[in-house]
């Protein structure tokens, strides 16, 4: 018996049904993605996968984001749910996340939200005000936008998460700080102390002082590393001391220089005569941080006002400085003296002196990578424990004897970065307190590295990099409007950015500021055996400005013809077994500043002398230090301009191109390449490429006329098609006919 055509129906029905179940379960196991952007912006790096399948204990991430927001908001949320995914694909079993829902349900809590909306208050994420257009309408919302990571009894919080841009590096790097966190305070040997100075005397003048709250401050210190240390497996140690019933914590006041107050008798003497100090200190080995628990500000009329430090805020500043005691992430050197950029730490304002360049925003960002180590080498520190020593504008002169401690840490196949800057601002005395901004007159500086430099193949000139094609300064009504040039503050586009290491892929655009050409001495860079390659470079409308240099733009003119138009290399990277400075010469010796001491006789000078001589077979034994002449591989990054690295043109959130190339160039010279191409995956500023005027006026041409011309070809051909085909079917009648 035969199948009927109804069955064959049936069973064609049933196997296509089946087909096509199992087409949507392959679909739901089998599936691959293949990201085709250019920077691979959806997929995670290398270095990504690589902590996330390292871990060592669970690790879980709460998002809390509130759902349903309207653009760009959305789109953030998205790319979190996708980027997780992704880091869980990449992962071992100790990862894990969850997405809190604390959105309104109708306006509505339900206590399941409420519940989470807490939890969320609870890890320091606080909900935002964000914009929202509805029906014509401009709205205002409160809206959770954050996460919490949290890693044994580590706690890492991003609290606001309003773009994509940058997210995956600051995840990644928040994780791999807990790892790195957890695994260094299970090896700790002895436990940090934390001791905080505050004398009883103080209790008493507080109320003077406005400072109500100063007795409560053991109390709650104790309070806070009691819950540190819960979250840091018991190596934390609180201390309270007293100076005032213990004298011999003199001794340890003056070592931190920490605070001291003192007062005659007052409040009609009801308050006798006394002193104090308060202070906190976080100690572990033969490393301190002090944290001032008092802030003085000096008011003209008024008097000094006392304000005492933010205690909501102590525990994350203590975790900060544990951090950095127990060197969670790799060191990195930074020259603190010889009138440098004051980068491991604020410097402390002068009165009497010029208003000082900050690099608060380049610390930020160095330190969530690198633990910065104050580098003095008038006190004797030696260049050992990193990898990298960045040099960040010195203003004084190097001895033979400091060179020579810089010459060696490069032939060690170490890093340097130099920010150097070849000019000095001289102010005269008698105009200190003149206003800012004015310019009184640079001078060649000669530190000494120059020579160094020369040595190694590269000449910082004594001129700043003028270009017509710079940043332009709007001007205000009352100035008469516009735009004035800034010439000084050249616009580096993409054709001058130099793509030769990876790290510099994604830079399209920089900015310049007060930068001085180097001139590269190809033959000696040649016989050292070195490479060297420019990293960025000025437009070919550029010139220079020397002799007379001047930087208010009421006074800077473009030049005329007879002065020579060129590009200017503003940034350099060589690489190689560099050649020492100090081969074939003797060890320089170590001068020192030899003051006189007034409460010193002359007798008692010279008996000093004597008694140091005594030991004539202690002056037989005589010291010989090797000189590295041949150096191991390194590298060498040169930048002539310090401002580059000032608050005034690094972001503090470090999404810039300026920022995102400066870091890339320390994870490079840390041997870090992975993290600067992370790093470096987005970009805000990703221009258009440049177009001729011929192919803008076709383009133009093609839009405009181009697109009618072609529907009324398309018309036309319809159109013939129909006539054809009207043709043929007429042919094929008049055939039966």
């Amino acid at each position: 018996m035969g199948i009927t055509d109804s069955s064959k129906k049936y069973i064609k029905f049933s196997v296509y049904l089946v087909a096509l179940v199992l087409l949507n379960v392959a679909g739901l196991t089998l599936f691959f993605r293949v990201d085709l952007t250019a920077g691979k912006l959806f997929s995670i790096s290398d270095v990504s996968r690589q902590v996330v399948s390292t871990l060592s204990e669970p690790l879980t991430i709460n998002v809390f984001f509130t759902r349903n927001l309207p653009a760009p908001h959305n789109n953030t949320e998205r790319y979190l749910n996708d980027l997780l995914a992704e880091y869980a694909d990449s992962a071992n079993r100790y990862f894990n996340y969850r997405f809190y829902d604390v959105s309104p349900d109708e306006g509505d809590l339900r206590p399941a939200t409420r519940e989470n909306q807490k939890l969320a208050r609870n890890y320091g994420i606080n909900p935002i005000q964000i914009q929202v257009v509805e029906k014509d309408e401009v709205k205002f919302q409160k809206a959770y936008m954050g996460l919490v990571i949290i890693h044994g009894d580590q706690i890492e919080r991003i609290p606001t998460i309003t773009a994509t841009d940058g997210l995956e590096y600051k995840m990644t790097m928040a994780i791999r700080n807990l790892n790195n966190k957890v695994s260094a305070l299970l090896a700790l040997e002895d436990k940090i102390q934390v001791k905080l100075f505050l004398s009883a005397a103080l209790k008493h003048v507080a109320p003077l002082m406005r400072l109500e709250k100063l007795s409560q401050i053991p109390d709650r210190m104790e309070q806070i590393v009691k819950e540190l240390n819960d979250k840091s497996y018991g190596k934390i140690e609180f201390q309270y001391l007293d100076p005032t019933a213990d004298a011999e914590l003199e001794q340890e006041i003056d070592r931190y220089d920490i605070l001291r107050l003192n007062w005659p008798d007052i409040d009609n003497g009801r308050i006798k005569a006394g002193a104090g100090a308060i202070g906190l200190v976080i100690e572990y080995a033969d490393k301190s941080v002090v944290i001032p628990m008092i802030k003085m500000t000096k008011i003209p009329g008024i008097g000094t006002q006392y304000q005492l430090a933010n205690l909501d805020k102590l525990e994350e500043i203590i975790s900060a400085s544990m951090e950095s005691l127990i060197d969670i992430n790799q060191n990195m050197g930074v020259l603190a003296d010889f009138g440098s950029l004051p980068v491991t730490a604020p410097a402390p304002p002068d009165p009497m002196g010029p208003r000082q360049a900050a690099a608060n925003n380049f610390r930020a960002q160095a330190n969530r990578n690198y633990s910065l180590k104050a580098v003095k080498l008038k006190a004797g520190d030696v260049l050992d424990g990193f990898n990298c020593l960045v040099i960040p504008g010195p203003k004084e002169k190097f001895s033979d004897y400091d060179l020579f401690q810089i010459d060696q840490f490069l032939m060690q196949g170490k890093s340097l970065a130099i920010f150097i800057n070849p000019l000095l601002e001289v102010i005269p005395k008698n105009q200190q307190f003149m206003q800012a901004g004015v310019n009184y007159g640079y001078l060649p500086l000669e530190s000494g590295l120059e020579r160094l430099l020369a040595h190694y193949g590269i000449e910082v000139k004594t001129s700043i990099v003028m270009d017509e094609n710079c940043y332009k300064q709007r001007l205000p009504r009352e100035m008469g409007g516009g735009e004035r040039p800034i010439y000084y503050v050249p616009l580096i586009k993409n054709a001058n950015i130099y793509h030769d290491f990876e790290f510099m892929d994604n830079i399209k655009g920089l900015v310049a500021v007060k930068a001085s050409p180097m001139v590269l001495d190809v033959e000696k860079i040649k016989s050292n055996g070195l490479t060297a390659r420019p990293l960025f470079s000025s437009s070919d409308r550029s010139w220079e400005m020397k002799d007379r240099i001047n930087f208010d733009p009421r006074y800077i003119r473009l030049p005329g013809p007879e002065v020579e138009r060129k590009n200017y290399t503003l940034a350099y990277m060589i690489e190689g077994e560099f050649p020492s400075y100090f081969a074939g010469k003797p060890v320089p010796e170590k001068t020192e500043d030899k003051k006189e001491n007034p409460g010193l006789k002359k007798e008692e000078e010279n008996e000093k002398v004597v008694d140091g001589g005594k030991d004539e077979n202690l002056a037989k034994i005589e010291g010989h230090e090797k000189i590295i002449e041949k150096g191991k591989p390194g590298k060498l990054f040169v930048l002539a301009s310090t401002e580059m690295i000032t608050d005034s043109i690094m972001d503090k959130g470090g999404r810039t191109s300026n920022d995102i190339m400066i870091m890339n160039v320390l994870d490079f010279l840390n041997d870090q390449p992975e993290i600067a191409r992370m790093r470096s995956k987005q970009q805000s500023l990703n221009p258009l490429y440049k177009l001729g005027a011929q192919v803008k006026t076709f383009v133009k041409t093609a839009n405009i006329a181009g697109l009618p011309v072609l529907v009324v070809i398309f018309g036309l051909l319809v159109w013939l098609w129909r006539k054809s085909r009207k043709k043929r079917i007429q042919m094929m009648f008049m055939e039966k006919d």
